[in-house]
């Protein structure tokens, strides 16, 4: 009784359209409900806009004066090769979404929220993205960018082009990217994924 009121209490904990199901590299924890597009945009103009967007551009916006700081310590945790994977695939994952999304007939929104100038606001915005009831999760975030759908044929067309292992490398850097703004700004970071 005592673990069926437990399993109970746990399912209860996932957000509003994240559901208990794993996903390809963070974890259980998948968003099904509808994307955060005004956070996309944002997000893809911090980085340079839909036809030039760069990672470091991105995450300068993201990190302000702490973005040398960032890379540095990234390389330190995952080694050059890893960043460097991350930093590739990036635009190719932005390219790609865009691409797929206008296909399917979902169109970026005029205008961005948060402003994509204020680092601190887009970089709580996309934290909160990945909020899934039970911490963050890089890819609750990646599906609240596109939707489920998009983000998976993304995963999909990543490992095709620069295999598995360099889409694992994404994830990684990115999702520890994303403690790491949080850990600055001083989000809650209680549990991750």
């Amino acid at each position: 009784m005592k673990l069926f009121i437990a399993a109970l209490i746990a399912a209860a904990m996932w957000l509003p359209n994240v559901v208990d199901q794993p996903s390809r590299f963070s974890g259980p924890g998948v968003y099904t409900g509808t994307p955060a597009l005004p956070v996309t945009l944002s997000m893809v103009i911090a980085g340079g806009g839909p036809s030039d967007f760069q990672t470091v551009t991105l995450v300068k916006a993201l990190a302000g004066d702490k973005a040398d700081a960032e890379v540095a310590s990234l390389k330190a945790k995952f080694g050059a090769d890893k960043v460097t994977n991350f930093v590739t695939i990036f635009p190719f994952v932005v390219s790609d979404s865009l691409k797929i999304a206008k296909a399917k007939g979902v169109a970026l929104p005029s205008t961005p929220n948060p402003d994509p100038k204020d680092g601190k606001a887009l970089s709580k915005a996309l934290w909160d993205a990945g909020q899934t009831g039970h911490g963050f999760s890089v890819e609750v975030m990646l599906d609240r960018a596109v939707s489920h759908g998009i983000h998976d044929q993304v995963m999909t067309d990543i490992d095709a082009k620069y295999g598995v292992a360099k889409d694992a490398d994404y994830h990684a850097v990115l999702n520890q990217a994303m403690h790491d703004l949080a850990t600055v700004y001083g989000f809650n970071t209680g549990s991750s994924m």
